[in-house]
């Protein structure tokens, strides 16, 4: 069964992209083969998940080719399940983004390059996920990545463009080091087959594997933004459309995590690098975190508590432990549906403040009640609010730190503690100040600012000064406290979440669309059932981290025997 169903993830994709430009010119066809496509992925990922859970690994050489010289896709429980999360909020997204185009036109996603891109991206996530071989995976973010170069500069505008530029050139360095580290690998022992590399690496000096493993896990600590290779991150996600911004937030970075734990358990199991991986993951937590702490933006708070989180998988990872690692495997696939759904929810408070800066919002929750709800519920998910799967993540990984038993696994407990905690204080300010704060209070900030204006002069726009009370460049009376005011009610017209409402730029409330909410709100519920169904799903977790600390299942699967060539 598995030889026909392990490559349709990624053809099926593949195929749908193709039809996707062939219907370009009528988009409800578009929209609707995507949806299919996406769904029939969905559907495959979860019998790959029931088959690799009762017959553990199992593998297929694609076109015949005798291993290792074919392309070998393997599924395991770890990869079948990245599968399952991975299609579920991709689906998630897409139905989200249906609704956004149908709701603006082509402004935000244009149909005849979003879905054809999207589909393309997904197909790249599912054959990094199934990839065998270190060339393959390396095609698997090839793939990815140049799909999501198109989708960060959909729109065009400046912010898009600079964002992506920054994305752009730390992908390729990030994929100039990977190419290097696998010219080296082949170099040294003669495959690229994961399977073959899992015996012949522990046959090479322990400074050649140093190097190799020291190599590989800069590449993928770039894609995952492990710190200090974190920095691009946050000015590069918020500037791209919303169901971009969430499914970037919620695969992108976990790619780079999968490829962490598949070569760290399979190819360089001695842990020579634990100790470093353990203080790269409490600067992860930590700073990410306390950038968290300092924005008044809800997108880029997102991108760096989505930084911060990162450290959490990077910590189970290396604990090394069969705890450590369960605990990993759970906190990803919980931690990818529940970035995807709040960067959704920015995405339908822009909408209905037309900002997503804190201090030009307020009173979300008596506008809409239902979109608060819908940001509540995932924003205290991600600070591990008991009981929910949050919660349930972090205290398995804190859990196998404390029996893991050293100092060092001591202060990266203490520091998954402070980083929960500060996420709570992130998450909470923004609650306050965009959903509780009247909307008849404006900011301290701009209050001030515009009291220290108003008390002196200020200038037309024609660069002539206007006193209190004065005709601006309109022929209206206007104080500089009333512009001030206009500026902290009005509704943003731009699209870039950092730009503040022109002056007397007054428009209606935009409703919220039905299926951008039902998507996001859909969403919530996957987030709300990962609790209900955390015992089945660890559960799975263990014995994913059983498979990957034993290795055997994995090589046998690819050559059918223990006895590797």
């Amino acid at each position: 069964m598995t030889e026909v169903l392990a490559p349709l993830p990624v053809l099926i994709p593949l195929l749908g992209a193709a039809g996707a430009l062939l219907v370009s010119g009528h988009p409800v066809f578009q929209r609707a083969l995507s949806v299919a496509v996406l769904t029939a992925v969905l559907g495959v990922s979860v019998a790959l998940l029931f088959v690799a859970d009762a017959e553990s690994a199992s593998s297929v050489s694609v076109g015949g080719w005798p291993v290792p010289l074919g392309i070998v896709l393997v599924v395991d429980r770890l990869s079948a399940l990245m599968l399952v999360v991975a299609s579920t909020v991709a689906l998630g997204v897409l139905v989200f983004a249906v609704g956004q185009g149908a709701a603006d036109g082509q402004e935000e996603t244009p149909l005849s390059i979003f879905h054809p891109t999207f589909l393309v991206l997904v197909a790249g996530v599912s054959n990094a996920f199934l990839a065998g071989d270190l060339f393959n995976l390396y095609v698997g973010f090839e793939i990815l990545l140049m799909a999501s170069y198109v989708l960060l500069t959909l729109g065009g505008t400046a912010a898009r463009i600079r964002g992506g530029i920054t994305y752009i050139i730390v992908s390729l360095t990030s994929s100039l080091v990977f190419l290097a580290a696998i010219g080296l690998v082949y170099a040294a022992t003669g495959t690229v087959n994961m399977a073959q590399l899992a015996v012949r690496l522990g046959e090479l000096p322990e400074g050649t594997q140093v190097l190799l493993q020291s190599m590989l896990l800069i590449a993928f600590g770039i894609k995952a933004a492990v710190f200090p290779l974190s920095a691009w991150l946050p000015d590069s996600y918020p500037t791209a459309p919303a169901p971009v911004t969430a499914v970037f937030a919620g695969l992108l970075t976990k790619v780079g995590v999968y490829a962490i734990i598949r070569t760290q358990t399979l190819l360089f199991p001695g842990g020579a690098l634990d100790d470093l991986l353990m203080w790269a993951a409490l600067a992860t937590m930590l700073i990410g975190i306390l950038g968290a702490v300092a924005q008044s933006d809800l997108r880029r708070m997102l991108s760096f508590t989505l930084v911060s989180h990162i450290g959490y998988m990077v910590f189970g990872i290396a604990l090394g432990t069969a705890a450590g690692l369960a605990g990993a495997v759970f906190y990803v696939a919980h931690h990818i549906a529940i970035q995807t759904t709040l960067f959704l929810v920015a995405g339908l408070v822009e909408r209905q403040g037309g900002t997503t800066s804190v201090d030009r919002l307020g009173g979300l929750a008596r506008r809409s009640p239902l979109l608060a709800v819908l940001f509540f519920v995932p924003a205290v998910n991600l600070a591990g609010i008991p009981p929910l799967s949050g919660f349930i993540g972090k205290l398995g990984l804190l859990q196998a730190g404390v029996a893991e038993g050293s100092a060092l696994a001591f202060t990266l407990v203490a520091g998954g503690v402070v980083t929960s905690l500060l996420t709570l204080l992130a998450v909470a300010r923004i609650w306050t100040r965009a959903f509780w704060r009247s909307p008849s209070q404006p900011p301290a900030e701009e209050s001030a600012a515009a009291a220290a204006a108003d008390a002196t002069s200020r200038r037309r726009p024609d660069g002539v000064p206007v006193e209190d009370g004065a005709a601006s460049a309109d022929g209206r009376p206007r104080t500089a406290l009333q512009d001030a005011w206009r500026r902290h009610t009005a509704v943003a017209t731009a699209t870039e979440p950092d730009v503040a409402p022109a002056a007397g730029a007054v428009r209606a409330l935009r409703p919220l669309p039905r299926t951008m909410v039902g998507a996001t709100a859909g969403l919530v519920a996957l987030t709300v059932s990962l609790t209900g169904l955390a015992g089945p799903l660890y559960g799975l977790a263990d014995r994913a981290a059983g498979d990957l600390l034993d290795r055997t299942p994995y090589v046998t699967s690819v050559f059918g025997t223990e006895e590797v060539p």
